[in-house]
């Protein structure tokens, strides 16, 4: 128990700064903007640490289980972060347009701002590197599917007929996830996997008594789960401590609407960032990809469902049609994921064109675009 204890050091602070956090909500916000704000910057602090014990957990499950099951539980985690946080804030009085834009946000971060950094350093440091091309044709088909049908179609949606069309946009949403989720983990699981070359010769591997069974559930694989759980559960309660008090912080100060939206985004996308930056520099491109764009899908056809779905029960729709700009960026972004991941390999090149579009998204954002 002890050394279990003092590996997860950083999720015991974590935890503790949550459960300040939380006694300290009221205080924070009698003492004025400043201290509101800089108690925000602590908690998004102790999320980050939070994030990097969950990280490395969902590394453990991706080398005990290989993928595409272990990034499968990163970026279900992760979506399951940002719909907790985006159903406390929808409770409160915010912007109609907070889920298109959190939305929007997490896919500009995953594809431009994970995939591109991790590509570029990546190339940098190996050059060319490979993974299996028919997960990224499948997985931009269905992020373009799902995000056409979700946040461009409403824009020409009656206002007096928006509950037909959620309705139809849960039951979509849901069918196209059984029918990929089957796809991923049944017979087309080798889609979303990559072969890499050995490091070390045959002879030097450890004896084959030696290694646990493909797929068992060993209790190293428990314990992280548990952790994995626990650790996501701690993120969710200083995201909404954190979300209070950066809104109280940032009220009146002219700051950008889509601020929030990229704060929720942010802290979801935080353990999938540091994970994808070590598979990158690791050589394990094929990691990469399915967490870049399996987060985007997942964000995507498990949040519009659920959000819809409270939207029907509570009568009020949000906002879900994009902007003219944000349509256009994910329209860019989309096609220049398509030409990049066509051959199999990334490069440093096709790295900078993400990261040069994640920079684009910040410009806009901050001109309130």
């Amino acid at each position: 128990m002890s050394s279990i204890l003092r590996s997860e050091a950083l999720l015991l602070v974590a935890l503790f700064a949550g459960i300040l956090g939380y006694l300290a909500e009221h205080s924070l916000l009698e003492g004025g903007q400043v201290m509101a704000l800089g108690g925000a910057v602590l908690l998004v602090g102790a999320i980050v640490l939070a994030s990097m014990r969950v990280a490395h957990h969902a590394e453990l499950l991706a080398a005990r289980v290989g993928d595409p099951y272990g990034t499968m539980i990163l970026t279900s985690s992760a979506v399951l972060v940002e719909v907790i946080i985006l159903a406390i804030l929808m409770s409160k009085d915010v912007s109609p347009t907070l889920v298109r834009d959190t939305i929007y946000s997490a896919v500009m971060i995953d594809i431009n701002g994970i995939l591109g950094l991790a590509a570029l350093l990546g190339g940098l440091k190996h050059g060319e590197q490979s993974y299996n091309d028919d997960s990224s044709r499948s997985y931009s088909v269905m992020i373009l599917t799902a995000m056409g049908i979700s946040m461009v179609v409403p824009e020409f949606i009656p206002a007096a007929k928006w509950h037909f069309y959620s309705a139809f946009t849960i039951i979509a949403m849901v069918t196209l996830y059984a029918v990929f989720l089957r796809m991923q983990v049944g017979a087309h699981s080798y889609f979303f996997s990559y072969t890499y070359p050995r490091a070390v010769p045959k002879t030097d591997a450890p004896p084959a008594s030696s290694k646990p069974a493909p797929g068992s559930i060993a209790e190293p694989v428990l314990g992280s789960i548990i952790i994995l759980i626990i650790g996501v559960i701690i993120i969710g309660v200083l995201a909404e401590v954190m979300s209070v008090l950066l809104t109280a912080g940032l009220k009146g100060t002219g700051a950008p609407p889509v601020l929030a939206a990229i704060v929720v985004a942010a802290i979801s996308a935080s353990p999938e960032i540091m994970t994808a930056l070590r598979a990158a520099l690791a050589n394990r491109m094929q990691a990469v990809v399915n967490i870049a764009l399996g987060a985007s899908l997942s964000t995507v056809i498990l949040t519009v469902p659920v959000m819809e779905a409270i939207a029907l029960y509570t009568g009020q729709p949000f906002v879900m049609a994009m902007t003219p700009v944000q349509t256009v960026m994910v329209a860019i972004t989309l096609i220049v994921a398509a030409i990049n991941l066509n051959d199999g390999e990334t490069n440093a090149i096709e790295g900078m064109t993400h990261f040069v579009l994640f920079a684009t998204f910040i410009m806009l954002s901050m001109l309130g675009l």
